[in-house]
């Protein structure tokens, strides 16, 4: 208490050290648990096969400039045979199309699908309904639209009710706006994944049947003055197996349908969550624990800054240290003086840390959302408070050892000689 300054100076290496251990240890879970919440969105019982373009464009259909590849119809029929299958999500996405209200326009991705895509992908409405098995049969013109395209074509109104335009110009489509899904974080490439992101406050869902009949099987392109087609029956199927057991062996007999139906042709790939999932896991236990050895080392610098103070009033109070020895202090005394005085800065530095930290963990985040605009995500790591302030008492028993027992190795003459 009679030399503050230099006390806050001493555990300023505490306080950073566990605060930045908390502080990281939480943005560090934050991130990985945001990004494993992703992949479970996709469901870890599910499997997904995907339509991919053949590098080599010598597709069949080349000479009518039509590249015909990926999932058919018939491979769907083909995939619904297998026993663990219990749901099956068709998925056609139309290339980029302009979304119209008024003057107001978007670009965004067509999705023609069937209403399960709702349940596989737990998708959230914050307005209206999704895609019915009605909607499809009678092939409505209705659409739930993504977050993002919604508040482009309708930031002063509900758009439930209101018509949106899909379309060439020459041959517009009109579809009655029946749903709006809440915002949903793009998908990341996580754990090794070589897909990329995708936004879906994009995409605009429409029934399957309305797609095909309202966009055909071939999407053409204009690419430099020419124009190229494409013929893709179905971008994606997701397929949901009973449980996370038979994924795996429903993935090989997969691989060997599509193998059989396809030969050597590569226009189709298989993603599997669990895979994923599994591989992010023990990515975010590393990545966390690394985190947790950077903070470590900033407790260790801080120890040091202890032991260099501790040393300089060590020799400081050569005089009182001298003095308590020729009063019958023995060295044990001595010991246990500087050490306990090692100990309480440590705890209190560490307390501080930990104040420091869990504020940091929970403001940062809010800030960013409601002030900034952008996602931080952050859990609070409990076990990182507890390991914090462990290393804290830790350090300051190690650090302050060396200068508690040399002050105890004084002789107590030349101590009281010192001046």
């Amino acid at each position: 208490m009679l030399h503050k300054l230099r006390s806050f100076l001493s555990v300023l290496g505490i306080i950073i050290g566990t605060g930045a251990v908390i502080t990281l240890m939480g943005f560090g879970e934050g991130s990985m648990q945001d990004a494993l919440e992703d992949i479970k969105r996709q469901g870890a019982t599910n499997i997904m096969v995907r339509s991919v373009k053949p590098a080599d464009d010598s597709s069949r259909g080349q000479m009518q400039r039509i590249a015909i590849y990926g999932l058919t119809w018939t491979d769907y029929d083909c995939l619904k045979t297998i026993p663990t299958v219990v749901r099956m999500v068709p998925m056609r996405i139309l290339a980029p199309q302009q979304i119209r209200h008024l003057e107001r326009v978007d670009n965004g991705r067509v999705v023609a699908t069937t209403s399960d895509y709702a349940v596989v992908n737990k998708v959230k409405l914050a307005a209206g309904r999704f895609l019915t098995d009605e909607d499809d049969h009678y092939m409505k013109n209705v659409a739930v639209l993504g977050a993002k395209v919604a508040d482009r074509l309708f930031p002063f109104e509900d758009p439930v009710g209101k018509t949106v335009r899909m379309g060439t110009m020459t041959s517009p489509f009109f579809y009655s706006v029946v749903g709006v899904l809440e915002d949903r974080v793009p998908t990341s490439a996580v754990g090794g994944s070589s897909q990329t992101a995708e936004d879906f406050n994009h995409d605009v869902y429409i029934p399957m049947r309305t797609g095909l009949g309202r966009f055909g099987k071939a999407v053409l392109m204009r690419q430099s003055g020419a124009f190229h087609a494409e013929q893709v029956e179905l971008s994606q199927v997701t397929l949901t197996v009973t449980d996370m057991e038979s994924v795996r062996p429903a993935g090989e007999v997969v691989k060997d349908l599509l193998t059989r139906y396809h030969g050597a042709k590569s226009d189709w790939a298989i993603t599997v969550p669990l895979d994923r999932l599994e591989a992010a896991e023990r990515e975010k236990d590393r990545f966390v624990g690394l985190l947790g050895w950077i903070g470590g080392i900033s407790l260790l610098v801080g120890g040091i800054g202890i032991m260099n103070i501790m040393l300089a009033t060590v020799t400081e109070r050569t005089r009182e240290i001298g003095i308590r020895r020729a009063l019958g202090a023995k060295r044990r005394d001595i010991i246990m003086q500087f050490l306990i005085e090692a100990v309480v800065q440590t705890a209190v530095g560490g307390l501080v840390g930990v104040l420091l930290g869990v504020t940091f963990v929970f403001a940062v985040p809010w800030v960013s959302e409601h002030l900034l605009d952008t996602h931080r995500p952050a859990v609070l790591n409990v076990p990182s408070i507890f390991y914090s302030l462990a290393v804290a008492l830790l350090v300051g028993v190690a650090f302050g050892l060396y200068p508690a027992w040399r002050a105890s190795r004084l002789d107590p003459i030349e101590a009281l000689r010192h001046e």
